[in-house]
């Protein structure tokens, strides 16, 4: 099977940095897009960072200028560097990835979530 597993989450001050990472593992033909999703106590998941295959980046609105999403494809492994860290950005970041494997099949995956506090 393949896995998902995110790293780098932790308890900071407002105004400091952290760099998450995730990295996939098994049976992978091809990772395709990789992105990051933070879930809120009680919210819905919601959409901050992708990265395509070919490099293409996309933000939410909230998080440009501040997040940078990158990839190291022979590591299978996205980042997301987060500085100017504000009390909002305080959730669970969830990696997500889509993923061709052997045998050839198109698959979504979701990693296990890294706590990310920020404090006041």
């Amino acid at each position: 099977q393949v896995q998902l597993v995110e790293s780098g989450g932790d308890l900071v001050q407002a105004g400091g940095s952290l760099r998450l990472s995730c990295a996939a593992s098994g049976n992978i033909f091809r990772v395709n897009a990789m992105g990051w999703y933070p879930q809120a106590p009680g919210k819905q998941r919601e959409f901050v960072a992708c990265i395509t295959s070919c490099g293409s980046t996309n933000y939410a609105d909230s998080v440009k200028g501040r997040f940078t999403i990158s990839r190291d494809n022979a590591k299978k492994t996205v980042y997301l560097q987060m500085n100017s860290l504000k009390p909002d950005d305080t959730a669970v970041y969830y990696c997500n990835a889509i993923i061709i494997t052997n045998p050839p099949v198109w698959s979504e995956y979701w990693g296990q979530g890294t706590q990310v506090t920020v404090s006041s």
